[in-house]
């Protein structure tokens, strides 16, 4: 009897030393991330996979994006205080809208109906893309 409440002690225990060992990986993953992200220097805007303009993310401005086969559909993209961010939309669900402002690279707002991919991209100013070496 006292051998069997012995085993299940050092299994709960064991069980325990999993659950904080998975908890202080996913915390040291976390913190790496949330640290290592770069600050985006241009906001590209794709609609239906092809990228159509590209703004520095350093000068504010407010730029109407037309989609659809006649531009009949319209997003508006706002560049303020090296944020971007959709103001406005005529999508059914205006998600793209309520999406909070994005300013790190590889971050994204996305409008499915409309097709738009509005992603912070590092670029030098030749076009060409940062590559940490």
């Amino acid at each position: 009897m006292k051998n069997n409440n012995s085993q299940k002690n050092q299994k709960l225990r064991n069980d325990i030393i999993l659950a904080v060992v998975i908890v202080l990986i996913a915390t040291a993953g976390l913190l790496l991330f949330v640290f290592n992200r770069e600050q985006g220097t241009t906001v590209s805007v794709k609609v239906n996979g092809t990228q159509i303009a590209s703004y520095p993310l350093a000068e504010n401005r407010e730029v109407p994006i037309k989609t659809g086969d006649n531009d009949e559909h319209i997003n508006v993209l706002v560049i303020k205080d090296g944020k971007a961010s959709i103001s406005e939309a005529d999508c059914p669900d205006k998600i793209c809208v309520e999406t909070r402002a994005v300013s790190y690279a590889g971050e994204t707002v996305v409008c499915l109906p409309h097709k738009l991919v509005i992603e912070i991209t590092n670029q030098n100013a030749d076009g060409g893309i940062d590559v940490a070496v």
